[in-house]
């Protein structure tokens, strides 16, 4: 049996309570705990939630105190961003300020131990975002250690005709997020990367063509099977149900799905779950009441996670037209319980649904993708026996690649591929 390897692995936001970024930091850097003898370095608001989830500290992990620097950057940030859930490339900038010293402080703790060969490579899973830099990635390669980068994610343009959906959101900063590009430190971080793992492919283009080759597609987001124990009747027949997952906000989409469906809604043919609240409820309400569709839309506002696989399980669709998502996590978590999704295909969800497990809508401006959608949702309607074969085929591909034992093992195969002086594996593609 091959040793098995000593990782570093560095995830400042990492945390099995929350959300997003940290719960994706969480996830895949205790995963790794069973491919390897990892030891994760957190940052010290995880601390607690790391106990609680029964590692120990100093055996499994050590948690970095850098609140001097971020607890004020992040109040900062909030003041800035103008509002609660929006502004999320100011917060995002502003934060990722402090993650230099975040590393500073990591370099103090295990810089004698990186150089003494005690760990075999030196992973770094959060931030998430490819405009922070580093300084450990230098002090890597000159002390021989491997450096690894992702997977990085986020960023993707704003499409046209969603400006108005820009400027609600409060993302000001976006229209010069480009500038990272010309940070000090970036060119080096990526120079003294050993790989970088790129989220989407976006992301990987923002890559400079000279560090191309260390690039590997590997979406951030995956499931863990324990949370998701239901399975969604696929029946392959008449009247249909669809669910609607996320913030209510314009450029999630929740108008569109409504307004797509409404034919197929008025005909008794599709019931529609909304699950998830928003500043665009109150309009969603009123656009349902207003169609006079009442009786086949339910709003179920936020519910706790076990509750959703609930509400979604009894659907056969996701119908999720967001027009900007960097992971579309949970386009993966509907696929596992057997619901087929339908998404725009741009960034994150175009890149993980498949002609054989989903259906993808071609981008474009509000109208043509309400319209597109409608085409869609009744072709189903006209041959919703489609559906069985491509849930059980999303059902397929969650568990061969898209659970987290799976995601780490892919981690592992790309480590050893470093360390052995192979090339790196590629085999995780997209989706055809």
């Amino acid at each position: 049996m091959e040793r098995r390897i000593k990782a570093l692995v560095l995830a400042e936001a990492a945390n099995p309570e929350w959300v997003s970024v940290p719960l994706v930091g969480w996830s895949l850097a205790n995963a790794l705990r069973g491919v390897a003898d990892v030891h994760i370095v957190t940052q010290i608001r995880n601390r607690d939630a790391f106990l609680r989830a029964g590692l120990a500290e100093g055996r499994d992990f050590t948690a970095i105190d850098s609140e001097k620097l971020a607890a004020p950057l992040w109040k900062l940030a909030e003041r800035l961003s103008l509002g609660k859930g929006v502004g999320w490339t100011m917060k995002t900038a502003i934060t990722t300020l402090g993650y230099g010293y975040f590393e500073r402080l990591v370099w103090q703790k295990f810089g004698p131990a990186i150089r003494a060969g005690e760990f075999d490579i030196v992973h770094r899973v959060t931030p998430l975002t490819p405009t922070a830099g580093s300084r450990i990635a230098p002090l890597c390669r000159a002390a021989k250690v491997p450096f690894l980068l992702g997977p990085l994610n986020g960023g993707v343009p704003w499409p046209k005709g969603f400006d108005s959906e820009r400027r609600r959101e409060k993302e000001w900063l976006s229209y010069i997020r480009g500038a990272y590009k010309a940070l000090p430190g970036r060119t080096s971080t990526l120079a003294a990367a050993s790989a970088i793992l790129c989220g989407s492919a976006h992301t990987r283009s923002e890559i400079p063509a000279r560090f191309q080759a260390k690039t590997i597609w590997l979406p951030e987001n995956a499931v863990e099977p324990s949370r998701f124990t239901r399975i969604a009747a696929q029946p392959g027949t008449l009247p249909l149900r669809g669910c609607f997952i996320g913030r209510l906000v314009p450029y999630k989409g929740a108008d569109m799905a409504i307004e797509a469906a409404l034919p197929l809604l008025r005909a008794g043919q599709l019931r529609l779950d909304i699950i998830g609240d928003g500043p665009q409820g109150a309009a969603l309400r009123d656009l349902v009441a207003r169609e006079g569709v009442g009786d086949a839309v339910e709003f179920h506002g936020w519910l706790e996670h076990g509750a959703v696989q609930d509400v979604a399980s009894r659907s056969q669709l996701l119908v999720f037209p967001s027009v900007r998502e960097f992971g579309g996590g949970v386009v993966l978590e509907a696929m596992a319980l057997g619901v087929v999704p339908i998404v725009v295909d741009y960034a994150g969800p175009g890149e993980l649904v498949g002609d054989r497990t989903g259906f993808r809508i071609p981008l474009g401006r509000r109208p043509e993708i309400v319209a597109a959608l409608r085409r869609q949702l009744q072709e189903i309607a006209a041959d919703p026996s489609i559906l069985p074969g491509m849930a059980e085929a999303g059902r397929e591909d969650i568990a061969a690649r898209f659970v987290w034992s799976a995601k780490a093992a892919q981690v592992e195969r790309i480590w050893r591929a470093i360390l052995d002086g192979r090339p790196l594996p590629q085999e995780l593609a997209p989706p055809g």
